[in-house]
């Protein structure tokens, strides 16, 4: 990519998000619109709203067994007490059998069962409708990102991307699994003990209700807090990222200049603030659970007090004694865990924002409801026709362009760093939508078609020579689908890289990865001419394809190119004017337009930029 192009798109993404302003919602982890969120979320999970019903009206059953088997407790309590008070009287050993507390036993234990029934059942549909729900995203978000345009992908930073279908999904779905089942729990759990609570006795519910609120006033101050250092320590988590993956990248440039005492200075100054942000982070996180467990074991000793006070004035039986203290316990966990629920609850719908966001992004231009058809044989005539292009709107890089490339011409494309080469080979694929004029192939407006089938005219082998985690085999026959092992061989040798395959353990079956790095930077571009040779297209283009081998190997290739080039259409990007002496047009570009244009001896004669140009290489 051009370093004009480059800065236009930071341009561009600049006014996209407004200079200088800092999304700070998405670093608190604070959805801007939770309600919002929560319904498209709804939406996606239109198919499986069922389960989380289910999941639902069993979590409620669940609360209701676990309430009543503490009413019922009461009653279980009472009754045995009076038993075991009679048989003492009468001088007997108490035993529980049928008619004497047994079968309240038995009904006791049936309901702690269909409880814990209840409870296992809402956590597997549960965990089903979030695993759906993540894959529907996931689908969605896959679909999506085959339509974005490239300016897309040119203006985010890859890790960004990856983060919204990896990280931020994986937070969604755990949170749904567990996160909202809890709070509903919670929720329905904490207002359930305080409505049975009351039933028994209004001033020990008064108590409880008392410590509630404080706890959650606490709960308050202390998670915009946790909010603020959970920023900070996602802020030194990526810088630190971003030191290590550099210290990573450019490592052998490191090692040249002798720059590893202060590449490992970078890296634990980092650490270490990441150490100092993640210990008050930690801290201020996990204080809150401890403290609010604390108020609430305050409320039981006081609710025990008054309540062991009540039952020696016998004010309350034995029975309510117990199921009001059990109360007490059931309504004070759930409620310390609330604030954490709410926190991941927060942290899932910022996700899932992030996820729309992306999901919302403007996708390229839908190919035509009736595309045009291009003949059986392509001739390969392109022609530019008053072509208007910028990267930002109102801000054009190209601003009239006009050329024509004749069938089985070469056409060299030349210029200086940030001229508009790329850009015009990028308008051609329509990896660019133009902003006026238009680009016709055999008079066929490129809009016409749909991307595929224009596409499927092309061979393309960039500058970077992009190779595919697999065999070298696969690599090769990446544009052919379905072609014979002959065919790969066939377009290896005319690219002159047939032998050197050969002389690998696993000859074609050799297996790439981490970026072929295995293998050299010039052997990685013959792999990838061959993967264009094979696809044997219609026009060719070569964005600077000899730039990364060597004197020898550049020779080989450019008698392979020329090979195929007969016949074919050829758009040639090149820094090498030797390479392109013989094109039939050669295009001088700056900043975007055509400033001059015709055979190496027209353009000599001219003595403009071109001549210029070529003295300076050849002086």
């Amino acid at each position: 990519m051009s370093n004009e192009k480059n800065r236009e798109l930071d341009t561009a993404a600049k006014l996209r998000r407004g200079e200088g302003e800092t999304p700070v919602e998405e670093e608190l982890e604070v959805p801007t619109d939770a309600l919002g969120t929560a319904r498209r979320l709804w939406q996606v999970a239109a198919g499986q709203r069922w389960r989380l019903v289910v999941a639902t009206i069993c979590s409620i059953l669940y609360v209701a067994g676990s309430l009543g088997a503490t009413a019922y407790s009461a009653h279980l309590i009472d009754l045995l007490w009076t038993n075991i008070q009679e048989a003492f009287a009468r001088g007997e050993n108490f035993v529980a059998a049928i008619g004497n507390g047994g079968e309240e036993i038995l009904v006791f234990l049936g309901i702690w069962t269909a409880a814990w029934v209840f409870y296992t059942i809402q956590v597997l549909v549960m965990a089903s409708f979030s695993e759906r729900l993540n894959l529907s995203l996931r689908r969605r978000i896959g679909e999506k990102c085959s339509r974005l345009p490239l300016s897309y992908y040119d203006a985010h930073q890859p890790g960004d991307t990856i983060s919204r279908v990896t990280n931020d999904l994986d937070k969604v779905s755990e949170v749904l699994q567990r996160g909202l089942l809890q709070l509903l729990i919670a929720v329905a759990m904490v207002l359930g003990a305080i409505i049975m609570m009351s039933t028994y006795n209004l001033m020990l519910t008064a108590v409880f209700v008392t410590f509630a609120v404080i706890a959650t006033v606490a709960t308050k101050i202390v998670t915009t807090s946790t909010l603020k250092v959970a920023a900070a320590r996602q802020a030194a988590l990526g810088e630190l990222t971003g030191i290590v993956e550099e210290a990573y990248s450019g490592r052998a440039v490191i090692k040249a200049f002798g720059r590893e005492g202060a590449s490992m200075d970078d890296v634990r100054d980092a650490s270490e603030r990441l150490a100092e942000t993640s210990g008050t982070a930690d801290f201020v996180t996990n204080a809150i659970a401890p403290a609010i467990r604390f108020l609430m074991r305050l409320c039981q000793v006081t609710v025990g007090l008054l309540a062991g006070g009540m039952l020696v004035m016998g004010q309350i039986s034995v029975g309510v004694f117990q199921a009001f203290f059990h109360y007490v316990m059931q309504a004070s966990e759930p409620f310390t865990q609330l604030s954490l629920t709410v926190n991941m609850l927060q942290g899932a719908l910022a996700a899932a924002e992030r996820v729309f966001r992306l999901l919302d992004e403007d996708e390229v231009v839908p190919d035509p409801a009736r595309p045009a058809e291009l003949p059986e044989t392509v001739e390969g005539r392109v022609a530019f026709e008053h072509v208007r292009f910028g990267y930002v709107p109102d801000r054009p890089l190209m601003r009239d362009v006009s050329l024509v490339a004749e069938p089985g011409q070469k056409v060299a494309i030349v210029g200086a760093t940030g001229a508009g080469k790329t850009t015009l080979i990028n308008l051609l694929m329509r990896f660019y939508e133009v902003d006026g004029g238009r680009i016709t192939l055999d008079g066929v407006d490129t809009r016409d078609l749909t991307r595929a089938d224009l596409r499927r005219q092309f061979g393309m082998v960039l500058q970077d020579a992009w190779l595919f985690e697999g065999t070298i085999a696969e690599n090769i026959a990446y544009g052919k689908p379905g072609c014979t092992r002959e065919e790969v061989e066939a377009a290896a040798r005319a690219a002159r890289v047939d032998f050197f395959v050969r002389t690998l353990p696993h000859g074609y079956d050799t297996m790439l990865s981490n970026d072929a790095e295995n293998i050299s930077q010039g052997q990685r571009q013959l792999l990838t001419i061959a993967r264009a040779m094979l696809t044997d297209p219609a026009i060719l283009i070569l964005d600077e394809a000899t730039s990364s081998v060597d004197t020898r190997t550049e020779q080989a290739i450019v008698r392979a190119m020329e090979a195929i080039m007969e016949n074919r259409t050829s758009f040639v990007i090149a820094h090498r004017l030797s390479t392109i002496v013989d094109a039939d047009l050669i295009l001088v570009m700056d900043h975007g337009n055509i400033i001059e244009q015709g055979t190496h001896e027209e353009l000599l004669t001219m003595g403009g930029a071109y001549a210029e140009l070529y003295r300076s290489q050849f002086a």
